[in-house]
């Protein structure tokens, strides 16, 4: 009951950070970060880029990341461009979230470093 509970507030607290970002008029470094995490995550790529004006989300997608040894650079990792269109960012970020428990765990990790800047930043 407790896992549930843990659950559905890891992801009801990352829908409101998603509402409270895509509700700024600028978009600052650690917001695009965030955004771009959500988005890594969901789609296992490797670099993304949202152009906030155009409503474009364009990225490199792992086509089979097996042969990947966090020991050694990889550079010939098989991907390909992905080019998204979305007409609610917000949306589209909500539409990435995952429910499995690696992505839960990657989740209250972002969490918890939006709230550690959120401080840093206040405190400054």
């Amino acid at each position: 009951m407790e896992k549930a509970k843990l659950k559905g507030r890891i992801l009801n607290d990352l829908e409101n950070l998603i509402s409270r970002t895509c509700a700024k008029g600028k978009m600052t470094k650690r917001v695009q970060h965030i955004h771009s995490s959500i988005i890594k995550n969901h789609y296992n790529a490797t670099d993304v880029c949202i152009d906030y004006h155009r409503k474009r989300v364009v990225m490199e997608i792992l086509i089979d990341d097996s042969n990947y040894d966090p020991k050694t650079i990889n550079v010939s990792m098989p991907t390909f461009n992905a080019n998204f269109i979305f007409n609610s960012l917000c949306e589209f970020l909500k539409n990435c979230l995952d429910q499995d428990h690696k992505s839960l765990a990657y989740y209250a990790g972002l969490l918890s470093y939006y709230k550690n800047e959120q401080e840093r930043m206040v405190l400054a």
